[in-house]
């Protein structure tokens, strides 16, 4: 086991946080204690934010970790009556007070595509969603498919959706029409949400053709199509002219349309009642199912329940983010992944907030469209990816000198762990070394953050996600299963459930209890491989089937990437293992440089130089490729399997549908490395 040496420290400006909710670290620690010590007491305290029809009562948590023991279960609450949409508008709008409050800054692909919804507006617009739904016939326990891009009609319907207890699963608009048929016959779908077209960039989607495609395999679906927003409001009368004859030509000619099951979404809400009552959940019933993809076979329909993922998103986001009343939040990421289900509906609406809904992507029209929204919006806490940050780095901080952002107070990081040479460009350039990076780990199985710094307690270490959250119970497992103490490297595990953790995999319980539970009984198995350093901070080295296991010595991916981007020439890298005759396994380092950087023997050496003094002789590469891209899903993320698959040399690929640039690979395999570097 190589353990990097001791990170530099870095703690929140003075004053910054003079009104936080958890001040200071041993405030952390006392409510840590209170949560894992007392959690019956600690989750009654943040029930009593929210409206129940009947309050809890009973034991708190029932569950069973130990696959010997019996089926796997999680019961949180259970008996309990309430309704999700209810506490996230209507308490607001008519307890709280917050009706002209902005729920949403919506901000279209293009600049000149905004609009401003208020809790007010958004009950209404959610309660006519859930009386046309009604009149197709959806009902309490049905699933209704949501393919939509980032704009207000995808919030209404998954809203729409919990208010009258029908199961939401949204799928990324980005998936092939394969990948959403797929989807939608897994969770029996009898309802498809989709648009009509999306421009993503400069790139226009026929978002209807891809969904009709998909339908017409699953057979005997209603197909609900929005007249896409950003085609009808603030644009002038002769560009909204050539739109819609645009339009007409793609959802019309290019797309039949079939009256048997196609229904324009405005039709559909004429006239519709805008006061729907809501439909009283028990805690343990369905909210919704969100697919995530396997390192194999189909994705696994991940299931999420009333009562604990509501309490679970609304206090993560309360403390992740130090969220206050006048705040505005912004998070990136898109509502067809758990990070937009948590952190950009449910949670921020849980308190309130005013958020930012953001439809383009961060290079369009130019490359200062995130800090100009930042700017237009007085964004107070930003949340977003690695993947992201990176990219912006490349174009150095003239972009960002144009514009203020002198009202952001917190920086946050999702979907991998930071390199630290990311994560110090975001402290320094962005934040302006005034507000704290917190680095969450969390995945779509665990609802909500699990590791996590909260702004103004923890202490933090670039790369690190620090501590666990209140009522998470981390551990660490060799390959035996036996749990390492003290600094350690191996299995991320935990021990016991919190309210937000996954339910099962939709309507299969061996797949749920093979794939967490099955490898160590007894703990909740993340697939991610952990260090715990000496002040028991924890640091995700990477997915376990991203670990090597190099002459004995276990060596995380991550870690030799971070050490990689560190060099001043080097904007991304990817490491995957390729077999060694002698090592068995040896790293192949796939990296992609800065513009006008050159690619030369020279760089290798000081690459592989970098590697071995920040980790160690055992980690130096065999393979450095140059890489002018990386294969990304349209999401952003780097798509692992098939650098193994380049790296090993295996022409047969599968699927790749889902890549944003499908000939990149080409490219890769035509500069692939024969011989060690």
């Amino acid at each position: 086991m190589i353990l990097p040496p001791e990170e530099k420290t870095y703690h929140p400006s003075d004053g910054l946080f003079t009104d936080a909710h958890v001040p200071d670290f041993d405030a952390y620690l006392a409510l840590y204690k209170k949560s894992t010590e007392e959690p019956e007491e600690f989750w009654a305290d943040v029930a009593q934010e929210f409206y129940w029809k009947k309050p809890p009562s009973g034991q708190m948590l029932q569950y069973n970790f130990d696959v010997n023991k019996g089926n796997i279960y999680i019961k949180f609450m259970e008996g309990a009556k309430t309704n999700i949409c209810y506490n996230v508008l209507d308490r607001n709008v008519h307890e709280r007070n917050l009706g002209e409050k902005v729920a949403y800054y919506w901000e279209g692909n293009s600049p000149d595509h905004h609009q401003t919804i208020t809790y007010n507006q958004l009950l209404r617009n959610v309660c006519r969603c859930a009386n046309a739904l009604k009149l197709l016939g959806v009902k309490k326990g049905d699933r209704v498919a949501i393919y939509l891009p980032m704009i207000p009609e995808l919030v209404y319907t998954m809203l729409a959706c919990a208010r009258i207890g029908a199961v939401h699963s949204i799928v990324f608009a980005g998936f092939s029409s394969e990948s959403l048929c797929e989807r939608i016959v897994d969770a029996q779908c009898n309802i498809l949400v989709t648009a009509d077209g999306v421009y993503r960039g400069d790139k226009l989607i026929n978002l209807k053709k891809i969904a009709s495609e998909a339908v017409e395999r699953c057979k005997e679906r209603f197909c609900v199509v929005v007249k896409h927003h950003a085609f009808r409001t603030n644009t002038d009368a002769s560009t909204l002219k050539l739109m819609t004859i645009l339009l007409f030509l793609l959802c019309v000619l290019q797309t039949p349309w079939d009256e048997s099951c196609d229904i324009w979404w405005d039709d559909l809400m004429d006239g519709v009642s805008d006061e729907c009552e809501p439909e009283w959940m028990d805690s343990e019933d369905p909210l919704f199912i969100l697919y995530t993809s396997g390192s194999t076979g189909k994705p696994k329909g991940v299931l999420h329940t009333v009562t604990g993922y509501m309490l679970y998103t609304s206090l993560t986001f309360k403390y992740v983010f130090d969220y206050h009343h006048d705040d505005v939040y912004w998070c990136t990421a898109d509502i067809g992944w758990i990070t937009g289900h948590s952190y950009i509906t449910y949670g921020p609406l849980a308190n309130g907030a005013t958020s930012v809904l953001f439809e383009g992507v961060p290079v369009y029209p130019h490359v200062g469209r995130l800090w100009e929204i930042i700017e237009k919006y007085g964004v107070s806490k930003f949340y977003t990816a690695p993947t992201a940050i990176r990219l912006l780095m490349k174009y150095g901080r003239e972009p960002l000198q144009r514009y203020d952002l002198s009202s952001l107070r917190v920086l946050g990081t999702v979907g991998e762990p930071i390199n630290p040479e990311a994560w110090l460009w975001y402290y320094d350039v962005v934040g302006q070394q005034r507000c704290p990076v917190i680095d969450t780990f969390w995945q779509t199985e665990t609802g909500g953050h699990v590791l996590t710094p909260l702004p103004a307690a923890t202490p933090l270490k670039p790369g690190s996600a620090t501590c666990p959250f209140f009522g998470v119970q981390p551990a660490i497992l060799n390959e035996h299963g036996e749990e390492l103490e003290g600094e350690a490297e191996g299995y991320l595990v935990f021990r016991k459930p919190w309210p937000g953790i996954m339910r099962g995999v939709y309507g299969n319980q061996e797949r749920f209890e093979s794939t967490y539970f099955r490898k160590f009984p007894g703990f909740y198995v993340t697939g991610d491989g952990c260090r715990r350093d000496q002040d028991g901070y924890y640091w995700i080295t990477g997915r376990i089937d991203d670990m090597l296991n190099v002459s004995g010595h276990l060596l995380s991916t991550a870690e030799v990437e971070a050490a990689l981007t560190e060099h001043p020439s080097v904007a991304e890298a990817a490491v995957v293992s390729r077999p060694h005759a002698v090592k068995g396994e040896c790293l192949y380092c796939f990296v992609t440089l800065k513009d006008h950087k050159e690619f030369n023997r020279t760089l290798m050496e000081e690459l592989k130089r970098k590697v071995r003094e920040k980790i160690g002789p055992i980690a130096t590469p065999d393979f450095i490729q140059n890489a002018p891209g990386l294969p990304k899903t349209r999401s952003g993320k780097i798509m692992r399997r098939v650098l193994r698959q380049i790296a090993h040399n295996e022409k047969d690929l599968g699927d790749l549908s889902t890549l944003a640039d499908p000939k990149v690979v080409d490219v890769l395999f035509s500069q692939r490395c024969e011989a060690a570097a």
